[in-house]
């Protein structure tokens, strides 16, 4: 390889690496989401579905709380990358009215999704979702991750990975608002 060649080539690698580097650090931080205003609220749609110990889970039960909503799988690496700041959401902010409760999409259902519960020492309130669910809020891919406010409005959706500075800001404003 010419000397012109093996500069070109070592310029294409550094862009190359910078590119990726850019790629991963954008990724990193997450998705963020702005509190939609109270007016332009849309309500989420309701939830009955079955948690770890056979209990029917509705949304109704939690009107008055703010409610982290997350759809995930057992085998979603961007779902094990939030699962540590949801558990860390619920043990800092249950006493002062939020409620965070998963959805497993998981198609093994409780099989694999009980161990994981387990393994992870989720503190929070598991359900097992269902396609019906799925597409009520139109989940594609995962993680995805709603707030929900005291009176069962969409306050802010994430598509993908969270930032988890962003959900905890919006976690704040909503909670101090009575």
């Amino acid at each position: 390889m010419g000397l012109h060649l093996k500069g070109i080539y070592a310029v294409s690698t550094a862009a190359l690496l910078m590119f990726s580097l850019h790629t991963y650090t954008a990724a990193a931080q997450g998705v963020n989401a702005a509190l939609q205003p109270a007016k332009a609220r849309k309500a989420a749609p309701e939830l009955n579905l079955e948690d770890s110990i056979g209990k029917l889970a509705s949304l109704k039960d939690y009107r008055g709380k703010v409610v982290v909503l997350d759809f995930w799988a057992t085998w979603c690496h961007g779902c094990k990358q939030e699962i540590p700041w949801f558990s860390e959401f619920e043990r800092k902010y249950g006493d002062k009215g939020l409620s965070v409760i998963g959805v497993s999409l998981d198609e093994d259902g409780w099989k694999v999704v009980k161990p994981f519960i387990k393994a992870m020492a989720m503190p929070y309130r598991i359900v097992l979702g269902n396609d019906s669910t799925a597409k009520e809020y139109g989940i594609g891919n995962m993680p995805d991750t709603f707030i929900i406010d005291r009176d069962g409005q969409i306050a802010a959706t994430y598509v993908g990975i969270v930032d988890k500075n962003n959900v905890e800001g919006n976690i704040q404003k909503l909670l101090a608002h009575n």
